[in-house]
């Protein structure tokens, strides 16, 4: 069984990089009074990523002080001695 998940692990890091390679984008249609390029046409240059890494920021401060108050927290209960 360890067998079958390590060949399908390593089949599916060994076929993810062919999956990921893209062909170039396909020129403009006529008529929109530009070249290639950014700001030529009506095709969008790119994804803006404020708003996702901005998450990822609140999700990563929201995960660490919840990691740290559970820790607080079972550091000041105090320890029971059960061998009275």
């Amino acid at each position: 069984m360890k067998t079958l998940k390590l060949i399908l692990v390593l089949f599916a890091v060994m076929a993810l990089p062919l999956l990921s390679i893209s062909d170039t984008p396909p020129p403009p249609p006529n008529g929109t009074g530009g070249g290639p390029g950014p700001g030529g046409g009506g095709t969008p240059v790119g994804a803006p990523i404020d708003g996702g890494m901005g998450i990822l920021l609140a999700l990563g401060l929201a995960y660490g002080g919840k990691k740290l108050y559970t820790m607080r927290k079972e550091n000041s209960q105090p320890e029971t001695d059960t061998n009275k």
